[in-house]
């Protein structure tokens, strides 16, 4: 599988899998760990190398952003895995470089890459100087005023007219002090001073929904404790949410003797620190599962998987869904529906009944889970049209060439280019 080539069609048409599967699959390194880790890695003294680091449009950004900021990061292939890094960064043990003036800010681009957007503001406070931070619309639209009121508190200045980027951050230096932060919206803004903490002096008081226990802050701590301050070798664990998928092709037939899927993922993460390498232990589906107390992003692929259990199935507290890469709730609901599913929605809950799907064009939403979540309902149900299927670069770029590979290291899936039904080559199928 490599990764050169031509360009994703614009829709991808998904064919049930018609025989038995039994694959152990790989998938890229963890988006989350990855980011967190090259922040505390430019923060550190001396070289740093993360082993196995995700290369997918959110990590370019940070490693762009890195070395737009003046640090050295070189970047290597891996051998194992083509979506998959090797990356050196080293670290000014704890400067960060100057920025640019009020008149000529030093810009960095984030994309739609929440983790950058929300790291490196605070990061680019330990620096001295003006750095703007600007990103796609969507990234405009989505909530960064808790994190710069935090700040703020703590002392630094932050422009932005509406709470939101683009803003421009002037950098302080390290400078101790206490804020308190919310992460009602997001873990991400708590993340982010957490991983500064120890550089800026800074004292953080997290509240909100489950504010002690959040999986993704408790992630981040565990990082920053153990992570090495004089530099060293980092190995990150595969992406869990990536993973869901593939554990979740082995339950469309779970039922079904003639046709029994045995798919699971290699080197599935065992340290506890993503909470979405809880996938495999609530298949088959519950009849409740909460964004809050079970899954973070996979709750999608467990909503996605719900029409086919044998019992109506509640999705609670997906409050935070509606501020991410798309409005997930409502996107999740638009689309099941025209699948076929019944699926009621009442506040930040979702009611998935077991239903008879068939066939449809499905809007991703330029979101790269909408994208994956559906392609694996494809496999299952005729007829599913994927449309930008490209938008899975953001975290999983071989995504659809794992589909198509034959097993056990994919899924032997046929893709076709909808029009005129031709099968899509391996070649193919790499979101570049």
């Amino acid at each position: 599988m490599h990764p050169i080539k031509m360009m994703l069609p614009d829709i991808v048409e998904a064919v049930p899998l018609a025989t038995p599967v039994q694959a152990e699959v790989t998938v890229p390194g963890s988006k989350s760990i990855t980011n967190r880790a090259l922040v505390l890695a430019a923060l550190a003294a001396g070289e740093t190398t993360l082993r196995g680091a995700l290369w997918s449009e959110d990590t370019q950004v940070m490693v762009e952003c890195l070395q737009e900021l003046g640090y050295m990061v070189n970047v290597t292939a891996d051998p194992e895995e083509i979506s998959n890094r090797t990356i050196t960064v080293y670290g000014q043990g704890g400067v960060v470089p100057r920025g640019g003036t009020v008149e000529q800010p030093l810009e960095l681009f984030v994309a739609n890459a929440g983790t950058a957007a929300r790291f490196l503001t605070a990061m680019v406070c330990l620096g001295d100087g003006v750095y703007r931070l600007h990103g796609t619309p969507r990234m405009h639209e989505r909530p960064q005023s808790a994190l710069f009121d935090a700040l703020r508190g703590i002392g630094y200045r932050i422009d932005s007219p509406n709470g939101r980027l683009p803003a421009d951050v002037h950098g302080g230096g390290p400078r101790g002090g206490q804020c308190t932060v919310s992460i009602g919206e997001s873990s991400q803004f708590a993340s982010a001073l957490v991983l500064c903490a120890r550089v800026g002096g800074w004292q953080v008081e997290i509240t909100g929904e489950n504010a002690e226990e959040s999986p993704y802050v408790v992630m981040t701590s565990q990082l920053r404790s153990m992570f090495f301050r004089q530099g060293g070798t980092f190995r990150i664990e595969p992406d869990a949410s990536s993973g869901s998928y593939f554990w979740a092709v082995s339950q469309f037939c779970a039922g079904q003797s003639a046709l029994r899927h045995q798919v699971s993922v290699a080197h599935w993460p065992g340290s506890g620190w993503q909470v979405d390498a809880r996938f495999p232990k609530y298949l088959p589906l519950p009849e409740r599962l909460s964004r809050s107390e079970h899954l973070g992003d996979s709750i999608m692929t467990a909503i996605v998987l719900a029409p086919f259990a044998e019992h109506p199935v509640r999705f609670t507290d997906l409050g935070r869904l509606r501020v991410q890469e798309c409005e997930r709730v409502k996107a999740l609901r638009t689309e099941l529906s025209r699948c076929g599913a019944r699926v009621e929605e009442r506040g930040d809950t979702l009611t998935v009944y077991p239903s008879e799907l068939h066939g449809a064009e499905v809007e991703t939403y330029n979101d790269h889970r909408m994208a994956m979540c559906f392609a694996i309902l494809g496999l299952k149900v005729p007829g599913i049209k994927i449309k930008n299927p490209g938008c899975v670069k953001k975290t999983f770029p071989n995504f659809f060439q794992k589909l198509a590979a034959l097993p056990p290291a994919g899924l032997g899936a046929t893709l076709l280019e909808p029009v005129g039904g031709r099968r899509l080559e391996m070649d193919e199928l790499f979101a570049s």
